[in-house]
């Protein structure tokens, strides 16, 4: 087993580990993580010509805002709920946009975005 299948293996335990005795509150803090953490790598990728990797890393931040948005009550959420689905919309477009122009902005903006928004949920849990 080469040291990089090894890692990826150890850093998927540690994953699941840390999901199952998380709150509710810290698994959306480890998507918004999870979320940057595909969006950087998507910029790298993307700036290195990879585009297969670009398409997946893409996806996968597609699929985490997905998961984000899915979340949301919105029957009992308010206005604040329904900003945030508009909100997940848009990182949306904009990743998909991202993903066929090559536009690496776009991936900058849905950065931020998401940036901004785990910095509002983590100064709730404290």
């Amino acid at each position: 087993m080469n040291a990089m299948v090894a890692m990826r293996q150890y850093q998927s335990v540690n994953t699941q580990a840390q999901a199952v005795d998380a709150s509710p509150h810290r698994l959306i803090q480890m998507l918004m993580e999870g979320g940057l953490t595909r969006i950087a790598q998507a910029t790298g990728a993307m700036e290195r010509q990879q585009t297969a990797l670009k398409g997946d890393l893409i996806g996968k931040a597609i699929g985490i805002v997905g998961g984000l948005r899915d979340g949301l009550d919105l029957a009992q959420g308010g206005e604040l709920a329904d900003n945030l689905d508009n909100l997940y919309q848009y990182m949306i477009t904009r990743l998909l946009q991202a993903n066929a122009q090559n536009d690496v902005t776009a991936l900058e903006e849905v950065a931020n975005l998401l940036r901004d928004v785990k910095t509002g949920w983590d100064a709730i849990g404290q």
